[in-house]
């Protein structure tokens, strides 16, 4: 099995028209992924590359069944494309697009909890969803990465790429590759997908890469004491990063010991999870309790 997305996914592309939205839709379908459609208001009517493109999400949904959404468009427009997205019924939408105003994050948010609460919001600015031999929604490069038993939830695109692909070159694949993204109003969190990768046959093995900033980790950290059976290996980002600066993402900034990478593995190694310090390292302990 898998977690998000696979085999029964029906995807559609809000912005397939736009470079980007043109350039990974079809790299998704070069993958495997079923791609049904597309979104462009005042382009319905025309085709990318044969996949049918639609003026609104409703006719998308009506005429092709599409069930998973990804987000391609700019930032000011695209709050407004999730909420469409939402309201038409799809079931799953994965936001890649980075630099949404926060305001416009929150208002997702609250949208989706009171309207939608069933809507599982992946991102924004997150790199997607990969579940190896099955689909691929998002800008993940899969050919890095084979079907396995591990199980991958991060917040940074680059490690979530780095930690998967040690273990390919290890041997071991992964069930799925989730990256939530770092913006401060995240559709999902980690104990989101921990709990799915802790319901999914296919996992035996969860990984969690976390970075500064925030409280994620530490709630995660108690989740998985209480609620998860399996293995679970971390890695915090940032461990030399200086207090009261953003890094990289607009979610990764430390004040004082709030959300410090000290405090995170703290809390993680507090509730036995296994937190390599580097993503070598995290690989290297992945291997050892799947080869024991």
């Amino acid at each position: 099995m898998s977690v998000i997305v696979g085999t029964e996914t029906r995807l559609c592309t809000s912005g397939i028209t736009g470079r980007e939205g043109t350039f990974h839709t079809l790299n998704n379908r070069r993958y495997g992924t079923n791609v049904v459609a597309g979104v462009t208001p005042g382009k319905g009517g025309q085709d990318v590359e044969g996949i049918p493109v639609f003026d609104t999400f409703a006719k998308a949904v009506d005429e092709t069944g599409a069930n998973t959404a990804m987000v391609f468009v700019p930032p000011p427009f695209a709050a407004d494309s999730i909420l469409e997205a939402a309201d038409a019924g799809i079931e799953t939408i994965i936001t890649i697009t980075e630099g949404i105003p926060a305001h416009d994050e929150l208002r997702v948010f609250n949208h989706l909890q009171t309207r939608h609460p069933n809507t599982r919001l992946i991102g924004p600015n997150c790199p997607g969803v990969l579940s190896p031999g099955k689909a691929n929604v998002g800008i993940i490069p899969a050919q890095f990465f084979k079907e396995g038993n591990v199980g991958v939830v991060s917040r940074s695109g680059t490690l979530t790429y780095q930690i998967g692909n040690e273990l390919a070159l290890r041997g071991f694949g992964n069930s799925s590759i989730v990256g939530i993204g770092g913006d401060p109003v995240p559709g999902s969190n980690f104990i989101d997908i921990v709990a799915l990768f802790q319901d999914d046959p296919q996992t035996e093995l969860i990984v969690l890469s976390g970075e500064i900033g925030g409280s994620a980790e530490e709630e995660a950290a108690q989740y998985i004491k209480d609620n998860v059976t399996k293995p679970v290996v971390g890695y915090i980002a940032g461990v030399t990063a200086p207090p009261g600066k953003t890094m990289g993402h607009a979610g990764a900034i430390v004040s004082g010991s709030s959300g410090s990478a000290a405090a995170k593995i703290e809390a993680l190694e507090g509730c036995g999870v296994r937190v390599g310090r580097t993503p070598t390292e995290v690989s290297d302990i992945a291997v050892q309790i799947l080869g024991s």
